[in-house]
């Protein structure tokens, strides 16, 4: 079967843009309120509503590519054959379930100043198919003229179609310019808050398997931002 991507886009998404705005204002009104009283601005605050906006979004799609596939099914019966190729465009969205993102993936390292956020895993949506784009070929016959064999050609053809595209999609190389664009969006969300508050603070988001044991000691000896919250709560209490 020939694959063929025929286009592909990605960008950090609108939606993603309008929250990290709307935390922003938010954060500009507390830093000009407070600032006659010495207000220091708390990054891990910070954190807690960037990743309060991201979770509002519940999904988001962080990019998205066309595919075509190409598949064909013969069928044979009373000793007749008939075959069918049937040409199929399509687009994926590839997606992360913030829903997924809470404050125990999130953790602040205030000896390097870094914040370190881990992604959910890209999830691939169904494919949708651009059914007016869709073309099929046969070689006619007496099996397609005496039966249902061209429906029956066409839903098998249809069926294997959508499971091509699915199956493109997966292909290492869309993946990985997923997980960049996931990566960019996420980090762009939880740095510019920060930046805007004046933190000179930087943003580190990956996925889990991009953690080896080697490199996931400073994320273990860090603390997430709930239990640097709670620790906040318990002392006003005191």
């Amino acid at each position: 079967m020939e694959n063929v991507r025929v286009n592909r886009r990605f960008a950090i998404p609108l939606a993603i843009m309008a929250g990290v705005l709307i935390v922003i204002g938010m954060l500009s009104w507390m830093l000009l309120s407070k600032v006659e009283s010495g207000f220091s601005p708390d990054p891990v605050s910070i954190a807690s509503a960037s990743l309060d906006g991201l979770r509002e979004q519940n999904r988001l799609t962080v990019f998205s590519a066309s595919y075509n596939a190409t598949v064909t099914t013969t069928m044979r019966r009373m000793g007749l054959s008939a075959r069918k190729t049937l040409i199929m465009p399509g687009s994926v969205r590839y997606e992360i379930d913030l829903a997924k993102l809470d404050a125990d993936s999130v953790r602040w390292d205030a000896e390097t100043g870094t914040l370190s956020v881990e992604i959910p895993p890209i999830e691939i949506a169904r494919p949708e198919v651009q059914i007016d784009r869709i073309q099929s070929y046969d070689d006619g016959g007496l099996l397609m003229a005496l039966t249902d064999a061209d429906k029956t050609l066409d839903q098998a053809n249809r069926n294997k179609g959508v499971q091509e595209l699915a199956k493109q999609a997966k292909n290492p190389v869309q993946m990985r310019l997923a997980q960049d664009a996931a990566r960019r969006a996420v980090e762009t969300s939880f740095v510019l808050p920060l930046r805007a508050a004046g933190l000179d603070a930087k943003v580190d988001a990956f996925f889990a398997f991009e953690r080896g044991a080697d490199n996931r000691e400073r994320w273990d000896v860090s603390r997430s931002i709930k239990d640097v919250l709670a620790d906040k709560e318990r002392q006003k209490a005191e």
